[in-house]
């Protein structure tokens, strides 16, 4: 999908999807507790869909209710003997589920697309060597063999906090007590803050050293859950970008005390709103990068680097390629280093041709820059949106966005 969109100042109210990353993380839990649990405000995007089929595929049962916007989930009963699950392009549903399917079944296929086996895996398949739990891939497909067993596992914090939750979810499940060690410092602490609270929602206790230890007793089960996810600062980051050089958005529904991460781009939008050279250190909230860069590329003189951002390589896209290529066709001046951005303020963005990179994160990064481009911007890729945010184009128009579809 090709889309085009023409300068124009974005004005009115939106209220972003619910949270993606606490969604996946309720419907796992909700999906090992043995009885029935309630998700309301649950946006079906790619990934979240990916999530509810996976663990429907591990035996729990799943009721939609169009209306309210939400799912019954019953907890896994029917096991099946070997689950196959096909997770799209969901990092997080690949890394949450894996060892779960372990704890439960000691076996399983997983599958996927676009970039999401090339996607890293090293740490588990590390540890699943050392644990003696054998893998292998084989036409585009990752078949896992041998039980999760209880004990110390010792796993880098600097590559994805995902393997750290994916364990958190399944160490809990089993007979003896376990210890997650990090033998580097963490990188994304909001999104282990953000397990560690549907955890304790669910009834489940661990006991975090500082994020650098996690101790799991065993024996422990899931309680039903009730929630109602809130809404996604990570796809609000957006519109904070796009009041941030000249519109004006009204972005409601998020909560003000969060566990996530991502609610931090308040705080750095006030930072790049004052004069002088910044730097932005973007370890903890990687998500955010495209949505900043927009911001940085219009601070007209001033420099702002973007650092610890090496494992934005590894995501959808290689994102730091992709936002210095595609806003530098915009007429931005950006410098892409191995871990970081340096972005020197312009003016003003041009129109051009852009491309998604099959990224639903650049897609919407793009679109908020073309509000600030002296022509029409296209954007290759636009259904990349899918991904996290169905209706981000919907939204996008109802705001005042000029565009079509060519």
């Amino acid at each position: 999908m090709k889309i085009s969109i023409m300068p124009g100042r974005l004005e009115g109210a939106v209220t972003p999807p619910p949270s993606k990353s606490i969604s996946h993380r309720a419907i796992i839990a909700a999906a090992l507790c043995p009885g029935r649990s309630r998700i309301n405000n649950l946006a079906l995007s790619q990934d979240i869909k990916a999530t509810l089929l996976g663990v429907r595929a591990m035996g729990a049962s799943i009721m939609y209710d169009k209306e309210a916007k939400g799912v019954s989930i019953y907890g896994i009963r029917n096991k099946a003997q070997s689950p196959k699950i096909n997770c799209g392009e969901s990092g997080s549903t690949i890394r949450f589920l894996i060892p779960i399917v372990l704890a439960l079944y000691g076996r399983g296929d997983f599958c996927g697309r676009g970039r999401l086996l090339s996607r890293p895996l090293d740490e588990y398949l590390r540890i699943f060597t050392e644990k003696g739990i054998s893998w292998s891939f084989l036409q585009e497909k990752m078949s896992l063999k041998g039980e999760l067993p209880a004990g110390e596992y010792r796993l880098r914090g600097d590559v994805s906090s995902q393997f750290i939750s994916g364990l958190l979810f399944a160490l809990p499940l089993l007979a003896g007590d376990s210890k997650i060690i990090l033998t580097t410092p963490l990188e994304g602490i909001g999104y282990i803050e953000m397990t560690l609270d549907i955890l304790n929602k669910a009834g489940i206790e661990v006991s975090n050293g500082y994020y650098a230890y996690f101790t799991i007793k065993g024996g422990q089960s899931y309680s039903k859950l009730n929630l109602d996810i809130e809404a996604d600062y990570s796809q609000a980051a957006f519109y904070f970008a796009a009041n941030a050089i000249g519109n004006n958005v009204d972005i409601r529904g998020l909560a003000p005390v969060s566990s996530q991460g991502d609610r931090h781009m308040v705080l750095v939008c006030r930072q790049l709103a004052e004069e002088g050279e910044k730097e932005i250190d973007v370890c903890h909230i990687p998500d955010l990068l495209p949505a900043i860069a927009v911001i940085a590329a219009l601070r007209n003189g001033y420099t702002t680097k973007l650092t610890n951002a090496s494992r934005l390589r590894l995501k959808e896209s290689d994102r730091l390629t992709a936002v210095a290529s595609e806003l530098n066709k915009l007429g931005a001046s950006i410098k892409e280093e191995p871990d970081a951005l340096i972005i020197r303020g312009v003016k003003g963005f041009r129109g051009g041709v852009t491309e998604s990179h099959n990224d639903h994160r650049i897609a919407m990064a793009l679109a908020i820059a073309a509000t600030r481009a002296k022509g029409e911007v296209i954007i290759e890729g636009a259904e990349s949106v899918k991904k996290s945010y169905p209706n981000f184009w919907e939204h996008y128009k109802s705001l005042g966005g000029v565009l079509h579809e060519i």
